[in-house]
C-alpha cells in the first residue's frame, strides 16, 4: 500500500512539474499569457520609438560628431539638440513632463508627457543608435498589436506600445540599410494609427504593414529630417480629431515653417493614407 502511494505521488508531482514548465514556456514566448495586464483606457496613449541619430552605426550622411552620437542623449540630433524629442517636448506649452526613467543599454531613456488638457499620455523611447534595427522592430511590432505593454504613472497604470491609440517612429530610415524577415500580422482586429518620420517611410515601410492594420496619418516620400516639430504639430490636430488631411496639414505647415522650404514641397513629402 505504501508503495502504491508512493507511486501516486510521484506520477502528482511530474504532472504538476509539466503543467509548471509548460505555462513558463508559454510566459516566455508570449503565447497564451502575454498582454493580458489591464490598464485605464479613461487615459489614451501615443508612443513614439525614436532611434537616435549616429554617424558610426546607421547609413546616414554624417552630421557633426557631437549630435551625431547615438550613445549620447543629451547632444544628440534627434533628442537633447533643441528640435530633439526631449526639448522641444519639455519646452512645449501644451505637454507636461510626469516622468523621466533609464532603461537599459538599448532604450537609453524613457519619458512620459501629460497632455495639460487631454486625457493623453505621451511615452518618448531614445533607443541607442546602434540598435536602430531593434527600435525598428518594437515600432512594427507595437503597429500590429503583436507587442504590447503597460506603465504605471502614479496611481495610474496606462497601456503603452501596441496597446497604444498611435504609435510613431523618429530617425533614420534602417531599412534602407538592412532587411527584416519578419512577418507584422495583426492578431487582434484593432487597427492603430502611425505616423513614421523618415526618409522614404513610404516606400520602406509599406510592405511591412500591409497585414498590421494601420491608419497611416503621416509618412514620406523622400529625404527629410525627422525633427520633433512635425510631429507635435501633427499631433494638435490628431487630439483634435481632425481628419488625416488636417492634420497633415499642420505637420506641412510646421516643415515647412523650419525647414525653409515650400509648403509645395513639403506637402509632396508629407502624405497620408496608402
Amino acid at each position: 500500500m505504501k508503495k502504491y502511494n508512493i507511486i501516486v505521488l510521484l506520477c502528482s508531482f511530474l504532472f504538476l512539474s509539466c503543467n509548471a514548465q509548460t505555462s513558463d514556456r508559454e510566459n516566455a514566448t508570449g503565447s497564451t499569457h502575454k498582454n493580458v495586464i489591464s490598464f485605464d483606457t479613461t487615459y489614451k496613449t501615443i508612443h513614439i520609438f525614436v532611434a537616435l541619430c549616429d554617424n558610426k552605426y546607421q547609413g546616414i550622411v554624417p552630421v557633426p560628431a557631437k549630435i551625431g552620437n547615438g550613445q549620447d542623449l543629451n547632444n544628440n540630433l534627434y533628442w537633447g539638440c533643441g528640435f530633439g524629442i526631449r526639448t522641444y517636448f519639455k519646452n512645449s506649452k501644451d505637454w507636461k513632463l510626469v516622468k523621466t526613467e533609464k532603461l537599459d543599454d538599448i532604450k537609453l531613456e524613457r519619458l512620459v508627457f501629460k497632455h495639460r488638457t487631454k486625457n493623453y499620455f505621451l511615452v518618448a523611447d531614445a533607443y541607442n543608435g546602434q540598435y536602430i534595427k531593434q527600435c525598428t522592430k518594437d515600432f512594427l511590432n507595437s503597429s500590429s498589436g503583436q507587442l504590447k505593454d503597460t506603465l504605471h504613472i502614479n496611481k495610474t497604470t496606462i497601456g503603452i506600445a501596441g496597446n497604444s491609440k498611435l504609435v510613431a517612429y523618429i530617425g533614420h530610415n534602417g531599412l534602407m540599410d538592412f532587411q527584416l524577415t519578419e512577418t507584422y500580422q495583426n492578431d487582434d482586429s484593432k487597427k492603430r494609427d502611425v505616423i513614421i518620420l523618415a526618409c522614404y517611410s513610404k516606400r520602406f515601410f509599406s510592405s511591412h504593414l500591409k497585414s498590421a492594420n494601420v491608419n497611416p496619418i503621416i509618412w514620406t516620400t523622400g529625404l527629410m529630417c525627422p525633427e520633433a516639430y512635425t510631429i507635435h504639430d501633427a499631433l494638435t490636430g490628431y487630439l483634435n480629431n481632425e481628419t488625416n488631411e488636417k492634420i497633415r496639414t499642420r505637420a506641412v505647415l510646421s516643415y515647412s515653417k523650419y525647414q525653409k522650404c515650400s509648403q509645395k514641397a513639403a506637402r509632396n513629402l508629407l502624405v497620408t493614407g496608402r
